[in-house]
């Protein structure tokens, strides 16, 4: 089972959506179930979760992880081929956030248009990869800065932004023989509030974290391979 999986198709992305069978997903991510095991934990009959399954199933959402007699039946226990999901915005083509038509640094919608085009590339990336059977080597850093003042988190991207565009023009090689080109992509955001019990957070941005809950490690950095 992958960690994380892209969904692309906008049919898909539809099946994903509906309340019963992203529930079934949830349930199939924490392991092999049947669709009478299921019927008991969601509280539908085993025929209509058996509808469900096998829709989760044509869209590549859920797969077969074995089978088992029971009695005179044989049962298909089913998995989910991905602990979590995320939708592209390849999903909704059409509609799809464009970065390059509306550039302001300063925007926390140009900031979310990144950040789709991003989902939608390295999301594409892994897919090509795969049907390629090859690696795809990838960097992330993720880390936490507390400002002391506005004028400190001004400072901040002044210089994170000279420095960054410093070392994109020590580097930049577009006329390279065999050189590939790469997007960078930089954010900063306020940090949202997180609860002590681990729910979802509750949307507000603000400057520091819940007292009680535990800060974020120092930036790190991580190489994932398909």
């Amino acid at each position: 089972m992958l960690d994380v999986t892209v969904i692309e198709d906008a049919a898909a992305a539809a099946v994903s959506l509906d309340p019963i069978r992203a529930r079934l997903l949830a349930e199939l991510a924490a392991g092999p179930a049947s669709a009478a095991m299921l019927a008991g934990q969601v509280g539908l009959p085993r025929q209509k979760v058996n509808y469900h399954l096998k829709a989760l199933e044509r869209h590549g959402l859920i797969e077969l992880a074995g089978e088992r007699r029971k009695g005179n039946v044989t049962e298909r226990l089913m998995r989910a081929t991905a602990a979590s999901y995320v939708i592209s915005p390849l999903a909704l083509a059409s509609v799809q956030p464009d970065p390059d038509r509306f550039r302001d640094q300063l925007s926390a919608r140009w900031l979310l248009a990144l950040g789709a085009r991003l989902v939608r590339d390295v999301g594409s990336l892994i897919t090509g990869a795969a049907k390629a059977r090859k690696r795809l080597a990838t960097y992330a850093l993720d880390g936490e800065v507390t400002f002391a003042s506005a004028a400190d988190r001004a400072a901040f991207i002044t210089e994170l932004t000279a420095g960054v565009s410093a070392l994109i023009r020590k580097y930049d090689a577009p006329d390279a023989e065999g050189g590939r080109g790469h997007r960078i992509v930089v954010a900063v955001h306020p940090t949202l509030k997180a609860p002590v019990d681990g729910s979802h957070t509750d949307g507000s941005p603000t400057g520091e974290p819940h007292t009680d809950a535990p800060r974020a490690a120092r930036p790190e950095a991580g190489e994932l391979t398909e």
